[in-house]
């Protein structure tokens, strides 16, 4: 069975928490499209060669999920010829047999505008700004402008701004406990397989 779901949202939302849960809950595959740009910036020179060359085993680096790191991704993924390039990847993982999760910024909208499910996860920018700087600490206020300063690049970039698809679902986790959020998605994509059936 083909079945896709696709999950948006800016950073320290939830979506990659989420979608981790949703795979490992229906048994899909699942792959966190931020780790191919952030393995892009990280290789260094030319992002568009390094985009071409990307290999899987370039995603399972150990300096790929700091804010550095992000914020360097951020800035790959603006350039249009890199995203090009990794397009074809995460659309071939998508519609393979046996199902998959991606969760990413323009999934749902660019990527995989046929998936079966489509969600946008988003919170206030106040919260993911404290999620991040649980994570990676650092001065507070100092992560909340990166994150402000993130988000404005990533919905302000000319190809495959940041948006919520026409018909996506939108879960706010700015208030919502992840086991909670996690139930919300899990629903939504039972609803789908069943109406698959």
């Amino acid at each position: 069975m083909i079945f896709t779901v696709a999950i948006d949202g800016p950073a320290a939302a939830g979506k990659g928490t989420i979608s981790r849960a949703v795979a490992a809950q229906f048994g899909f595959r699942h792959l966190d499209t931020g780790l191919l740009y952030r393995a892009v910036s990280a290789k260094g020179g030319d992002p568009v060669d390094a985009a071409r060359g990307l290999r899987p085993a370039d995603l399972d680096r150990d300096d790929l999920r700091s804010l550095a790191a992000g914020q360097a991704a951020s800035r790959v993924a603006a350039i249009p010829a890199v995203r090009e390039a990794l397009a074809g990847f995460q659309r071939r993982f998508a519609r393979e047999e046996g199902g998959a999760v991606l969760d990413g910024r323009d999934i749902g909208t660019v990527i995989c505008p046929e998936a079966e499910v489509k969600l946008y996860i988003t919170a206030s920018a106040e919260v993911r700004a404290h999620r991040r700087w649980l994570e990676v600490g650092g001065d507070e206020a100092q992560v909340l402008a990166e994150v402000r300063e993130r988000d404005a690049r990533d919905m302000g970039r000319d190809t495959s701004p940041l948006r919520a698809a026409a018909d996506a679902v939108v879960i706010d986790t700015s208030e919502m406990p992840v086991d909670e959020a996690v139930r919300r998605a899990s629903d939504i994509v039972e609803r789908a397989l069943e109406a698959r059936r």
